[in-house]
């Protein structure tokens, strides 16, 4: 399939915010992808070009102004400065801009760690205009009962960063709101799992995780 790429920029608060977009040639449903802490690295914008030529149009905004952080030690620093307003500022643009190439159609949000938590906020936020909520080892606390989507949740079995029991509980929760949630658990895994430029990285797990979320997002959006 041809796809689009395209380096774009959002308005937000007057200033251009980077952002990455991959399309097929005829376009399709819209997912936002969020990434996880250590900026718009490569990788996020390989899985957008993966979504496009599956059929969606994703987009992927820059939370961190351009910059990358390459180790744990850095991303925590990048996180200690970082403005958790604007940043939602951002998100909001990134949604609004992909609401409007999809017209009426839901879109589906994609979050890895920090990100799952903008996506269940965008979700929440988003109301019926989101369809589809695909979470990667993080757990966020929103209010539950605004949420329209479904839910697709990949975590690790034991996880530092993301443990289980903040993960069930967090499920209960979305339950006991009447979401349609489902959350796999990869055993012998380590946060950022998926991501193929970390040491935690498994072909293995990351593959089942790719074929769930296609299936996930192909029929809810």
């Amino acid at each position: 399939m041809t796809i689009k790429q395209s380096d774009i920029r959002l308005q937000v608060d007057g200033k251009p915010i980077a952002a990455y977009m991959a399309e097929p040639a005829n376009g399709g449903p819209g997912v936002l992808v969020l990434h996880a802490w250590w900026g718009l690295k490569p990788f996020f914008k390989q899985l957008c070009d993966r979504l496009a030529g599956q059929g969606f149009v994703a987009l992927a905004p820059d939370l961190r102004n351009g910059q990358i952080a390459e180790t744990i030690e850095a991303a925590k620093e990048l996180m200690e400065h970082s403005d958790d307003a604007l940043a939602e500022k951002i998100v909001v643009a990134a949604r609004n801009h992909l609401l409007a190439l999809s017209k009426t159609k839901p879109v589906g949000v994609m979050g890895f760690s920090m990100g799952a938590y903008w996506a269940m906020l965008t979700a929440a936020e988003a109301g019926e205009k989101v369809g589809a909520a695909v979470l990667y080892y993080g757990a966020a606390s929103v209010d539950f009962t605004r949420v329209r989507a479904g839910i697709l949740g990949h975590f690790a079995e034991t996880d530092e960063w993301e443990p289980m029991d903040g993960v069930r509980g967090m499920e209960k929760d979305m339950k006991a709101a009447g979401l349609d949630v489902t959350l796999h658990v990869y055993p012998g895994v380590s946060h950022w799992f998926v991501e193929e430029d970390r040491p935690e990285y498994d072909p293995a797990a990351a593959a089942l995780a790719w074929e769930r979320t296609l299936a996930f997002l192909k029929k809810k959006l």
